[in-house]
């Protein structure tokens, strides 16, 4: 099993799922992450790992209020989601989005008229057009 490059920008599954806790609930200490996890599912250790990991990262920032430290999100979601989307192209398709889209469409994920509502957002709006 090939492993993680130690210093890794993306995120493994467990620190994605605390992070988009942190993103929704905004800051919060160990014991109300691992309430917005499931509890039953990790010990409050395991969490209070990753939160520590993510700091070390420079996910998170955390500082102490009362007895306990409190994480934020230093990183948006939508930082996370362009690193982890530029890795996606360049690990599984050659760095080409091209090729990305092209596998869109052919496992039928995608079709002409998706492409053609999405191409039709991205576009300004036309001199004259109602949406001046």
């Amino acid at each position: 099993m090939v492993g993680r490059r130690k210093g890794s920008s993306s995120l493994t599954p467990l620190e994605l799922r605390i992070m988009q806790v942190l993103w929704r609930d905004g800051p919060s200490n160990v014991q109300a992450v691992q309430q917005a996890l499931d509890p039953d599912d990790l010990a409050y250790t395991t969490v209070q790992t990753m939160l520590n990991v993510l700091h070390r990262k420079g996910r998170v920032r955390r500082r102490m209020r009362g007895r306990a430290f409190e994480y934020s999100a230093v990183v948006s979601r939508e930082v996370i989601l362009r690193q982890a989307v530029r890795d996606l192209v360049d690990r599984m398709f050659g760095g080409s989005p091209e090729e990305l889209v092209m596998n869109l469409i052919k496992t039928r994920q995608l079709d002409a008229e998706r492409i053609a509502e999405l191409t039709r957002s991205l576009a300004p709006p036309e001199k004259g057009s109602p949406h001046e």
